[in-house]
């Protein structure tokens, strides 16, 4: 059993156009122990993912779903984000988003060439069909999610956050969630997970050194990471 894996889908209502997937790691123990996450980090592509389970998923899951909310009159437009667990029996459904899926948005984003707007106004005008498929770099895309400590419980809110320039000077792209500005400017904490701290390299071993050097580079004294993002990848491609 490998996963949780996310595939996001764009639709408008007849037309289903595959989005990319990404390997989540939900847990937040390194080693994916200790207790659930929203997610402590992802990359993409995932190569589990391959195009047969993907076909399958289309087939079984997501097809049967776009043409069942069709039958009833209430077709589904926009990004429809699958969590799939993959088993010996094939990819098993875990959850449906009506949205991209968090951290697996991040990573998607920036592995894509495509103009994203034209994408999803095609969706709301139904004519995805007249698109070229979404276009995305081979590379790896790897982020890794800074939280606050006591996350996924009570977090600890109002820690200050310094550092964010410099680890966008190595190329990271750091997008923010749990945080806040003080009145002084001060950017703090003020969540669970407050950031992803994003990269784009030829491997997953290249991105996640490169992430951790950008992770290095930020000085949040109350927040902490996984420092394994990516590790079942490199070890499957260190064989």
């Amino acid at each position: 059993m490998a996963g949780p894996v996310g595939w996001a889908q764009s639709g408008d209502g007849a037309t289903i156009v595959p989005f990319g997937g990404a390997q989540d790691h939900k847990r937040v123990g390194e080693g994916d122990t200790g207790p659930n996450t929203g997610g402590m980090g992802a990359y993409s592509p995932a190569p589990i993912l391959t195009p047969q389970i993907r076909g399958e998923a289309i087939q079984r899951i997501i097809g049967p779903t776009v043409r069942a909310l069709a039958d009833a009159g209430t077709p589904y437009v926009g990004v429809l984000y699958a969590g799939l667990m993959l088993t010996r029996e094939g990819p098993k459904l875990v959850e449906y988003n009506c949205r991209f899926g968090d951290p697996a948005c991040q990573v998607l984003m920036m592995r894509l060439d495509s103009d994203l707007g034209e994408i999803l106004y095609a969706a709301a005008t139904s004519s995805l069909s007249s698109l070229p498929p979404p276009k995305f770099s081979d590379d790896t895309a790897l982020t890794v999610v800074m939280a606050a400590n006591g996350y996924p419980g009570a977090p600890e809110k109002g820690g200050t956050i310094e550092g964010i320039g410099a680890a966008e000077a190595g190329g990271a792209m750091v997008f923010h969630a749990g945080t806040a500005l003080n009145k002084d400017g001060t950017l703090v904490a003020n969540g669970g997970r407050v950031l992803d701290v994003t990269v784009l390299a030829p491997t997953v071993a290249q991105a996640r050194q490169k992430a951790y050097q950008a992770v290095d580079a930020i000085d949040f004294p109350t927040g902490f990471c996984r420092r394994d993002i990516g590790w079942r990848e490199v070890a499957r491609q260190s064989r």
